[in-house]
């Protein structure tokens, strides 16, 4: 986990639970508003979403850019953020 940003280890560090979707890694507050605007207020309801691409990093971040206005940037490290939680809890 060395290589891991500050953010990305506090959100890997312990299960989704009622975490808002701010805490993402990558999620900055613009993105988050387009999010919650969305229906995805709850890093669990990204994850789900995640989850029902079947874990498609290069989809979610299309997805992420296209409907949400993401940045590329965010895109990535969102869906890193995502897969290395799935790594680690599922």
């Amino acid at each position: 986990m060395d290589h891991l940003s500050p953010r990305l280890r506090a959100f890997l560090s312990e299960p989704i639970g009622e975490k808002d979707v701010v805490w993402v890694d990558g999620i900055s507050h613009e993105l988050a508003i387009n999010l919650v605007t969305k229906g995805f207020n709850k890093a669990y309801t990204l994850l789900g979403q995640f989850l029902l691409m079947h874990k498609n990093e290069a989809e979610f971040q299309r997805w992420l850019i296209c409907c949400c206005g993401a940045t590329e940037c965010e895109a990535q490290e969102s869906s890193n953020c995502l897969k290395e939680w799935c790594s680690c809890f599922l």
